[in-house]
């Protein structure tokens, strides 16, 4: 029987404010992390030299000193700050620290990150010299001059691998983050940089063999046919039928087994890099109702608009533009600056500290609103959920990256088959009781009700989008 005394006990939490959490004292830095962050700020004063017109620049010396020093600096690092640590992931302090709680340094970061995309895509002129410091590298590889594209492709490159190893670092105690991690870093580095640039040596077209249409959507456009059709030797015509089998044959049945996370978290280069560098903003992803009906509205657009232009190019060049004349060309420029420069590149990446590290791939990515489609309604792949141990910590919620609120799911017991879900498996690897796991099921008819009506259920879906 509970006394009268507590039963009267009353104690509003309200009106007594809300303090800031007691602040940990910082760590002082070891002997080696102080090491490697002075490798990291030589190889930026390498840089910096080297654009004033150090006599460096354009040298293997020069090029080892602004790229491949602060590289290891940083990934060194990494590697000491998580050595001695207990194993297990660590976000302390994230809504406390302006750089990752869109403070001043959080804003200071997109605008710098933001600019950097503006100059890349219209005044490269301005990157001049960062470009002439990569040209032994690219001469080794492509046989010639860097150009603004291979710095870029370098520099992300570079992103995806230090930051890698911070993932591997942080992540150490999960097996699955640990091989994934490995996988993106595998296929930027061979089939989105290496290879690419070598063919290019050989007289080949430069061809990105882990990006497929729509995501690479100029790769199925006319054009693109006749240009590779020209390169000779049968080349060509390989680029042509590894881009039509991966698109059409290879993105079905993979999704089908293994649900979108086979490509956006463990081959593609923008999943790649929101998932290493972009790691540390993932909690900034809006959870609201609102962003979700917008993502909805926004990614589908995207894929329709793709979609129609490429269908037009193609009867635009079937019948020599006596149909839509110049029409389709013109939603091709529109795409290609809309999309493809300004959502993708600039918004993409450049609003990682502001918006989170997955906004192209959440909002605008048409080869992300495919895989969805193909997931929620055709996939063996769910998350699972024991709602009975769910204790409401909202770990899982605050770090997905998609903006999905996986605790309410969890909570009920359901299984999560939303189509925006790119199987990162953080939500999984968060949570402290073990409530979340990520399965690949024996058909996709058991996932939800009706789920045995795929095509019944995706109708009913674009009504109520």
């Amino acid at each position: 029987m509970i006394d009268a005394k507590t039963l009267e006990y009353d104690f509003k939490e309200e009106e007594l404010g809300f303090e800031e959490p007691f602040k940990q004292e910082d760590v002082p830095l070891t002997t080696g992390e102080k090491i490697s962050l002075g490798l990291v700020a030589l190889g930026i004063l390498a840089f910096v030299v080297q654009l004033l017109g150090s006599p460096l620049q354009g040298t293997w010396a020069g090029f080892l000193l602004a790229f491949i020093l602060p590289s290891i600096g940083a990934s060194l690092y990494f590697w000491l700050s998580y050595k001695d640590t207990v194993p297990g992931i660590k976000h302390n302090n994230n809504y406390y620290r302006s750089l990752l709680a869109r403070g001043s340094l959080g804003w200071i970061a997109g605008i710098v990150m933001t600019g950097f995309y503006i100059l890349l895509y219209w005044w490269p002129k301005y990157l001049e010299g960062g470009i002439r410091m990569t040209d032994p590298l690219s001469g080794l590889l492509t046989g010639g001059p860097a150009n603004q594209w291979f710095l870029y492709g370098l520099l992300y490159t570079i992103a995806v691998t230090v930051f890698g190893i911070r993932m591997f670092m942080k992540y150490r105690h999960n097996r699955y983050q640990k091989i994934r991690t490995a996988s993106v870093m595998f296929f930027q580095l061979g089939l989105a940089f290496i290879i690419p640039n070598v063919l290019k040596a050989f007289n080949q077209p430069e061809y990105y063999f882990s990006y497929f249409w729509p995501l690479k959507y100029d790769y199925l456009f006319p054009s693109s046919f006749s240009y590779f059709m020209q390169s000779g030797s049968g080349v060509g015509m390989f680029f042509i039928f590894w881009g039509l089998m991966m698109t059409f044959l290879a993105t079905p049945v993979l999704t089908y087994f293994y649900g979108k996370r086979w490509y956006c978290s463990w081959v593609c280069g923008c999943g790649g890099l929101a998932e290493t560098m972009g790691d540390p903003w993932r909690q900034l992803s809006d959870k609201s109702t609102k962003a979700w009906r917008i993502e909805r509205v926004l990614i589908h657009a995207v894929l329709v608009f793709i979609v129609i232009t490429t269908v037009l190019l193609w009867i635009n060049s079937s019948t020599s533009g006596s149909v839509f004349g110049s029409y389709s060309f013109t939603l091709k420029k529109w795409y290609g600056f809309y999309i493809g420069a300004i959502f993708s590149g600039v918004i993409g990446v450049g609003f990682y500290p502001l918006m989170g590290s997955r906004v192209w791939c959440r909002f605008g990515c048409p080869m992300a609103a495919i895989l969805g489609i193909f997931q929620k309604f055709f996939s063996r792949f769910r998350i699972t959920t024991n709602g009975g141990q769910c204790m409401s910590c909202g770990n899982c919620s605050t770090y997905c990256e998609m903006g999905i609120d996986v605790r309410a799911y969890a909570q009920k017991g359901e299984n999560i088959i939303r189509s925006s879900c790119v199987g990162c498996g953080v939500c999984a690897a968060v949570c402290p009781r073990g409530v979340l796991k990520l399965e690949n099921g024996g058909t996709y008819k058991d996932r939800y009700e009706h789920s045995d009506k795929p095509v019944t259920a995706f109708l009913d879906s674009i009504r109520h989008i």
